[in-house]
């Protein structure tokens, strides 16, 4: 089994994660405050589905597939710190958007809300790389069935995810009507939440493999 301190230090990276804004967390609270946070806490779901899908690949080996190929995990690496950026860019740029910024959407399905969740986080470089480069530092043959260390982390994973990512949803209304009613503190969460973005590109794309 995963010692407690590992599973402790991980999960204050996954925190990190969760805490970073990027197209989940943009995707939600667009959803929660446009159709509802019944819509939110739906497209959640299918964000929760896309974690699974990533959970497996690195349960069953394609994280250390990557890491065994150099050229496969500079790529997808350098590919990620790219998207990463432009997020970055389109959210410091003039007339940039903030997650919190009230936009109108179509009113969807809960098919649709679900697909479009599942899609958005199945697609997101930032779920890819934190599982590629993180997994393997923390799963060690010696303290057990390497599965079940895999299962261990993505299961704490998606929990904090989900924990956060709710209570998000859920407060979107709340916290947009005050970034509206105070639009320095609007700007000055633009620029953090770019500032973050570029910062955690800079750092994936200087990680050296193990």
């Amino acid at each position: 089994m995963i010692p407690l301190n590992d599973l402790l230090l991980f999960s204050l990276a996954a925190l990190a994660l969760v805490l970073t804004p990027g197209p989940n967390m943009v995707y939600c609270v667009s959803r929660s405050i446009c159709q509802g946070r019944m819509a939110g806490m739906i497209s959640l779901l299918g964000v929760v589905a896309g974690f699974v899908v990533h959970m497996l690949a690195a349960a069953f080996g394609l994280t250390a597939l990557f890491l065994a190929i150099p050229l496969a995990y500079d790529i997808v690496k350098y590919a990620g710190a790219a998207y990463l950026l432009w997020m970055a860019w389109n959210t410091l740029k003039p007339g940039g958007s903030s997650p919190f910024q009230t936009r109108d959407l179509p009113h969807d399905s809960t098919r649709t809300l679900l697909r479009m969740g599942f899609l958005t986080n199945l697609l997101n470089p930032k779920v890819a790389v934190f599982y590629m480069s993180l997994f393997p530092q923390f799963i060690h043959a010696e303290q057990g069935h390497v599965l079940l260390q895999s299962v261990t982390l993505g299961v704490t994973q998606i929990s904090i995810s989900f924990t956060v990512n709710a209570l998000i949803i859920l407060s979107a209304s709340a916290i947009t009507g005050f970034f509206s009613n105070n639009p320095g503190w609007l700007r000055a969460q633009r620029y953090v939440m770019g500032l973050t973005l570029g910062a955690l590109a800079v750092r994936v794309a200087l990680d050296q493999r193990k």
